[in-house]
């Protein structure tokens, strides 16, 4: 088995998937879990269906892919499909609830609600892997090499 090298790339991959794993999947725990202040399952669900209109499943899917999704990302599996399901989220997120409130997060408590600059953020690095993929410190990356080398392995039948 062929070893990884250091590369700068695939290094700056790992550490984009890692950064917006872990900011992302805070926010899908608050909304699953209720974790870190947030609202829970039933909260969120409630605020998706009745506050923005979202139909139910749709809702069920995106704290999928804020909770579950963001731990498949760190690890570098599906990651081009999550990175663009996220930046749909994002986009979803900014004309549904955040454009209204402006370009800044309500650092100082003196707005009604929060701005987009972090949702921009998201879907800035989400674009970066959308175009890169995981890079070669991902699971993508050793399960396609590993089911490559197995079907070359395979005896040819004539």
């Amino acid at each position: 088995m062929k070893t990884l090298k250091f590369n700068r790339i695939d290094t700056s991959l790992l550490l984009v998937r890692i950064f917006l794993g872990i900011v992302v999947v805070a926010h899908g725990a608050q909304k699953l879990l209720g974790w870190f202040n947030g609202y829970g399952f039933n909260g969120t669900m409630h605020f998706f269906t009745h506050t923005i209109g979202l139909p139910y499943i749709l809702g069920v899917l995106i704290i999928v892919a804020e909770s579950l999704g963001m731990i498949a990302l760190m690890a570098g599996l599906f990651t081009r499909l999550i990175a663009g399901v996220l930046i749909i989220i994002m986009l979803g997120a900014i004309f549904t609830t955040h454009f209204q409130f402006g370009f800044f997060m309500d650092w100082s408590g003196n707005q009604v609600g929060e701005g987009f600059e972090f949702h921009l953020l998201a879907i800035g690095l989400s674009a970066v892997i959308l175009i890169n993929g995981g890079g070669a410190y991902s699971l993508n990356h050793i399960l396609i090499r590993k089911y490559q080398s197995h079907r070359s392995k395979k005896p040819i039948l004539i």
